[in-house]
């Protein structure tokens, strides 16, 4: 048997290979005998991930709430309740994910590209809102609470911006996607393949060469069971081969080849294109990124609340299976008829007579009702408990959504409570912001490579005001070290060469719950009614603020340092202004008019809400004049 037939395990997909790549030797790095390996070594690594991808099919019907066509054994025209509670569980976990979504602050690690880090802090969020990365992410996390791992991919499109190119992340499929059996980092897979369906028409159009040759089937994709009828005649097999290279030089290079089934040559490679000698992408990693709920041992992915929680539902819904049938049974009476027996049956069983003739004398053996059983308490108990031990299980308790029990009213109970329930919720929020933060960093990549020329780009500052700035990869590129030298940087005489521009990704929210909000606005009410705003109070509120852990606290710091600051100037100000009125009039009338001005002008603010007011002098003086004129004779009485 042939080589390719014991690698597909199918005689006629090794027959069908042959047809299809019958070739004339070309000197190009890629061809049709490279296209047919790739064909051979994505049929090997579908095979490795057959297990997951019926667990995907069969998790998406449990989501779909038809896990009764998994359940479903050989009986017929049984009663198949679908209860919503593990449906119940996913919705929370993704609502709590919806109300924690990512936003990222870039870092700089060289003092120079502090600037720079600003600037793509706020580029960074408008490239996500042109790719609709909050679509992407509300599918990923489906996909992560569902199956256990949700994926993206981090590509440029040529076709954005008005051709100019963009930044654009998608959410992926994990049955669309191969890798390497055995690998737990996607990085480490020798190749990387991601098959997609494409509208032959469509394929005609952009590759001319293809007309008439496409239709043929090297590899079924696996799919999920769909409510409409997909017909997928008129489509072809799609690949994008994602592989690594070693140059002459050592370095690894990232490659791209596109192919069809159905035609033996590569649509695209850039490995036969000398514009991508530094790869496709220069980063060299591939643009896939995998956020996982549960990791497993020897594969990227994951496992998730399906796959932990789907026997417990299983009992629910077969124990409300048999207490509904128990309940139709009885709401609905069978009679045993005696075949003579004397009652005219047709009358009997037509509910709309209200008289039943019979013949002859009536005795209770001619018809009997049939007593159906009755299911002691302990079912219905279990099936009770079987509902609390999946909440448990997926951490989806009655605080978690909002409801209490025993009894906890007071606010600061609640708060308690739903910050001890959300345990699990943040924990896969931290997985999610680590996933986040190597999605940053690839967008980063893609900017330095592909913003080769400036465009307009929207950025909003922290007051909601909008500025329109050209921005390019200018500030990403390799920046001299030094002194430019006879076109090379040099310090001190010695060249020192070229920095390359990197950042760090710290991951904020990007939307609080409606209640983090409240919590964030009753923490300002507080600092408030404390007077930690006063500028004269600048010194204390800094030091208790360098105690704390808030969302946007340093800003806070900031403006507090900054009120000090003024405040201190305009007293030093208006103990300048004093001095000279007290030079210039002997008699004190001015400087004491002047401080009188100064109070009645806010020269010192209000007392804060609830502190005791300050004793006034019998003169009407206030305590904010005398402890001027205190200041002011300190600092004019001689030594």
């Amino acid at each position: 048997m042939d080589e390719r037939e014991n690698l597909q395990g199918d005689a006629a997909v090794a027959e069908s290979l042959d047809q299809m790549y019958k070739f004339n030797t070309t000197s190009k790095p890629v061809g049709a005998e490279e296209i047919r390996k790739a064909w051979e070594t994505m049929q090997e690594y579908k095979r490795g991930k057959a297990n997951l991808e019926n667990k995907l099919i069969e998790n998406e019907k449990w989501y779909k709430l038809r896990h009764w066509e998994v359940m479903r054994k050989s009986e017929k025209n049984q009663v198949e309740p679908a209860s919503g509670w593990l449906f119940n569980a996913i919705a929370n976990k993704h609502a709590d994910a919806m109300d924690n979504a990512p936003a990222p602050i870039i870092l700089p690690r060289e003092e120079g590209d502090q600037q720079e880090a600003k600037t793509l802090s706020a580029v960074i969020p408008v490239i996500l809102k042109n790719c609709r990365f909050e679509e992407a992410y509300s599918r990923a996390m489906y996909d992560k609470i569902k199956n256990g791992t949700g994926v993206y991919a981090v590509l440029w499109n040529p076709a954005l911006s008005h051709g100019l190119g963009d930044v654009d992340v998608k959410r992926i499929d994990l049955l669309n996607l191969f890798w390497e059996p055995g690998v737990e980092d996607i990085q480490q897979s020798r190749n990387v393949f991601y098959a997609y369906l494409r509208d032959n028409e469509e394929l005609e159009e952009q590759y001319p060469q293809l007309k008439g040759q496409l239709g043929g089937k090297v590899m079924d994709l696996a799919t999920y069971q769909y409510d409409d009828t997909v017909d997928i005649s008129e489509k072809s097999l799609m690949v994008d081969w994602y592989y690594r290279r070693s140059t002459p030089d050592g370095r690894t290079v990232l490659h791209l080849c596109q192919f069809v089934s159905g035609w033996k040559e590569p649509l695209f490679a850039s490995e036969n294109e000398s514009e991508y000698a530094a790869g496709w992408y220069e980063d060299g990693e591939y643009p896939f990124v995998f956020d996982v709920l549960f990791p497993l041992n020897g594969t990227p992915c994951g496992f998730g609340y399906i796959d932990v929680d789907k026997g417990a539902q299983e009992y629910i819904d077969r124990a409300d299976q048999a207490i509904m049938q128990s309940l139709l049974a009885g709401a609905r009476p069978r009679y045993m008829y005696k075949i003579d027996g004397a009652v005219n049956e047709a009358e009997f069983a037509d509910f709309s007579k209200t008289l039943v003739h019979v013949t002859g004398g009536l005795g209770e053996e001619s018809i009997r009702q049939i007593q159906p059983p009755n299911l002691p308490s302990i079912y219905v108990t279990i099936l009770n408990n079987k509902i609390e031990e999946l909440k448990e299980t997926s951490g989806n308790r009655d605080v978690s959504n909002g409801g209490t029990t025993g009894g906890a009213t007071a606010a600061a109970a609640i708060a308690a409570m739903l910050e001890a329930g959300s345990k699990l919720s943040r924990d896969s929020g931290k997985g999610s912001f680590r996933a986040f933060e190597q999605i940053s960093l690839k967008i980063i990549e893609r900017v330095r490579q592909g913003y080769t020329v400036p465009r307009q780009v929207r950025i909003t500052g922290e007051d909601g005001s909008m500025q329109f700035t050209p921005y390019s990869n200018e500030g990403l590129t390799p920046q001299p070290q030094g002194q430019m030298v006879n076109g090379a940087p040099t310090e001190m005489g010695v060249e020192v060469g070229y920095r390359l521009p990197i950042f760090d990704i710290e991951v904020k929210v990007e939307k609080a719950s409606a209640y983090s909000r409240l919590a964030q606005n009753e923490l300002a009410l507080q600092f408030y009614n404390a007077g930690m705003f006063l500028p004269q109070n600048s010194d204390n509120a800094l030091a208790c603020l360098e105690m704390m852990d808030f969302e946007r606290r340093s800003s806070v710091m900031q403006r507090i340092a900054q009120n000090g600051t003024l405040y201190q100037q305009l007293m030093a100000t208006q103990q300048t202004a004093i001095q000279m009125a007290q030079m210039l009039d002997p008699t004190g009338r001015t400087a004491q008019s002047l401080m009188q001005q100064f109070a009645a002008t806010g020269g010192g603010a209000p007392a804060p809400a609830g502190s005791a007011s300050m004793p006034q002098e019998d003169l009407g003086e206030s305590s904010v004049t005398r402890k001027a004129k205190e200041k002011t004779a300190q600092a004019t009485s001689p030594m």
